[in-house]
């Protein structure tokens, strides 16, 4: 197996209302052809969003604690500043998102806080100054 990771599919209460909260991040949707999933194309990978109990049912697991504040799953946004990071939050806030821990120094070196999406998937947005985005917005690991 390859280490990639092609696609993050997120199970989503209400499809369109996630949809929106996306699209009002700047993000650009694109449905499939039966309506009942909904593609990000990302820089180098894909996000869906597909309603949360079909997801579980395609997985075959038992959805059986809806209210669930943690999943064991954190997306990340790493940004290129720390000014970044605070922008992102800002824009993710005015979307809808319950911001989860504000931005902070962190005991790594880095600049981090967390925001929820309306379905409460946490996101991470992150300045590690360890790891320097590429010009074209990918993140590689440096050796060392």
């Amino acid at each position: 197996m390859d280490q990639r990771i092609t696609m993050v599919t997120l199970g989503v209460r209400d499809l369109a209302r996630s949809r929106r909260f996306y699209e009002l991040l700047g993000w650009t949707a694109r449905e499939a052809s039966g309506g009942d999933i909904v593609f990000f194309q990302l820089q180098g990978s894909v996000m869906g969003l597909y309603p949360r109990p079909a997801l579980a049912e395609d997985a075959a697991l038992h959805d059986d604690a809806p209210n669930a504040q943690f999943g064991g799953i954190a997306l990340a946004y790493n940004a290129r500043d720390k000014a970044e990071v605070d922008r992102v939050l800002v824009e993710a806030k005015g979307a809808g998102a319950k911001i989860l821990k504000p931005a902070q120094d962190v005991f790594w070196g880095g600049y981090s806080g967390y925001f929820a999406d309306l379905d409460g998937h946490p996101w991470e947005v992150a300045f590690n100054p360890h790891w320097p985005l590429e010009a074209d917005g990918s993140l590689k690991m440096k050796r060392g």
